[in-house]
């Protein structure tokens, strides 16, 4: 976290205490409260007041939300900004969740990445050409096998496809390297009930999506993928209760990361203009035609 994030923090927390003496703030309160700290945390392609609203939109929709210790609820909240998903819409990139800790007494709120949010993640590493996650349906052709020359085949059924019975993820990168994971559906259950513990959750309406996105979380522990990378995809289901301690973990590289493309494209698109460029009269030649 730089400094600057942490004196927006402050700040924000101050202005709390100076506005509402001991008064209880509510967790709408709170939220708008951190506006500074939400605005520093965003990539630049998402507005702080469309993240504000949308938060606001999840505890409104949602009263577990807005039993959770406010601090949990606020630290997941800031999860979502740094990695510039937005929680609890119709995206599926990322869901804010309230579960109770039994062992706290208290309800809490834990950051959950989508299916959506994992593939956003792992396309802005650089390092990955394509992912992506299917479901097998009991009337498609599906065959894989494993070992060293691993191979997979799977030809949908044009109609009549019947029920999910498998779930699969693959991966091709840049560099070449390639693979792919699969499970059962019976698999993805077992998962799901070890490890959902909220009484509900992303599972109840979106289950296919949930279930691709475990077997596609299960692909990318063997991805050789960034340490930054993998460090962002590992705050799936992390409640945290400290917002300082979680600003550290996930550092927002989007915006660096966009510049940085920006401008080499901008200069790639320069140096081709000078290739087309008469040094003597100044006059540029048109561009050769596509192949």
């Amino acid at each position: 976290m730089t400094v600057n994030q942490a004196g927006a923090i402050t700040r924000a927390r101050q202005a709390q205490v100076a506005a509402t003496g001991n008064k209880p703030l509510t967790l709408q309160d709170q939220i708008n409260k951190m506006m500074p700290a939400i605005k520093m945390a965003l990539p630049k392609s998402i507005t702080p007041e469309r993240f504000t609203r949308i938060c606001l939109s999840a505890v409104s929709g949602n009263k577990a939300l807005g039993e959770c210790d406010p601090t949990t609820f606020l630290a997941a909240m800031m999860q979502s900004a740094q990695l510039g998903l937005e929680p609890n819409t119709p995206l599926g990139q990322a869901y804010l969740i309230p579960y109770r800790n039994n062992s706290k007494n208290r309800m809490e709120c834990q950051f959950q990445l989508g299916y959506k949010g994992l593939l956003d993640l792992a396309h802005r590493s650089g390092q990955v050409k394509f992912i992506g996650a299917e479901t097998v349906y009991e009337g498609d052709e599906f065959d894989y096998e494993l070992g060293l020359a691993m191979t997979l085949k799977h030809k949908p059924a044009v109609s009549n496809r019947g029920e999910a019975k498998f779930y699969y993820a693959v991966y091709k990168m840049v560099n070449g390297g390639e693979g792919f994971v699969v499970m059962s559906k019976q698999d993805v259950i077992k998962h799901r009930q070890k490890y959902s513990k909220a009484k509900r959750s992303p599972w109840d309406d979106n289950f296919d999506e949930m279930a691709k996105k475990t077997v596609l979380k299960k692909l990318l522990k063997y991805m050789p993928l960034s340490t930054e990378a993998a460090s962002q995809i590992a705050t799936d289901q992390t409640v945290k209760t400290e917002i300082t301690a979680h600003m550290e973990e996930v550092p927002n590289v989007w915006d660096v990361d966009f510049e940085e493309h920006a401008a080499d494209a901008e200069d790639e698109e320069r140096r081709q203009l000078d290739a087309r460029t008469d040094p003597v009269t100044g006059e540029v030649k048109d561009e050769p035609a596509a192949d």
